[in-house]
């Protein structure tokens, strides 16, 4: 992955080279692993509430002392990545983290433009709303393409053209990314100056190299579970490897 996708004009036209999603059938039992008891909460509180931010860069959910660590690499822009979280994200808050057995947690693996400025969004209002911002930027992904495709080719690699202090405002206003965020709770004056915040941008492209590097991550959704990439990017591959490490 190189810087150029941050520092320079790119084409318009998406690069959805990347994003998986061939669906797979899950072999066998799910019942390889002992089960797991669960792991109740601290009185007042619920493991889909404890939210905190990783040294590799993410967003984890649940017991930090979960046996079972499920990490998602994921695009805003990779439509696959939105079916998942269509198909998964209540199961595995509601059945999977509020056990404690599993904590999950969110990796943004930046592949374009639209997908570095959204994800500088969806963390713009820190820990406790991260999950649920990323979800409803997935859920935006017609309206932002569609606004991009209606920007112009030339129109879009002008923007890109402008100081990395600016470019990424100017791009979410031209995508109305700012007004859309705006209605979930982040001010025009918090999005904007998250999207100025030129180090973001920087530690997003970095951790997406370290991704490439350190776990061969070649497209969007991929999985780690207890740190080992699984095969397969479906619900029912990864709720089947669940199980098998005792998730049940």
């Amino acid at each position: 992955m190189s810087k150029s996708l941050y520092l320079a004009p790119i084409a318009l036209a998406l690069a959805l080279t990347g994003c998986g999603g061939a669906a797979e059938t899950a072999e066998g039992g799910a019942t390889s692993g002992e089960a797991i008891a669960a792991v109740a909460a601290p009185n007042g509180q619920k493991w889909s509430e404890t939210v905190a931010q990783t040294e590799a860069g993410g967003y984890v959910m649940g017991n930090p002392d979960a046996p079972i660590k499920l990490v998602e690499y994921m695009s805003i822009t990779c439509s696959h990545c939105a079916t998942f979280g269509e198909e998964a994200f209540n199961t595995i808050r509601d059945e999977y983290v509020e056990s404690g057995r599993v904590s999950f947690e969110i990796r943004n693996f930046v592949r374009d433009p639209l997908d570095l400025t959204a994800a500088i969004l969806s963390r713009c209002g820190g820990e406790g709303p991260f999950f649920a911002l990323t979800k409803q930027a997935l859920s935006n992904q017609g309206p932002m393409f569609e606004k991009a495709q209606a920007m112009g080719d030339a129109t879009y690699q002008s923007v890109l053209s402008q100081e990395p202090n600016v470019r990424f405002v100017s791009l979410a206003e031209q995508l109305d990314l700012i007004s859309y965020f705006q209605q979930r709770g982040v001010s025009a004056d918090q999005a904007k100056a998250c999207l100025s915040e030129t180090a973001t941008a920087e530690k997003l492209m970095a951790d997406t190299q370290t991704a490439v590097q350190d776990f061969d991550i070649q497209g969007t959704p991929t999985f780690l579970i207890n740190g080992q990439k699984i095969d397969g990017t479906s619900w029912n591959m990864v709720e089947t490897r669940l199980k098998e490490a005792g998730a049940r």
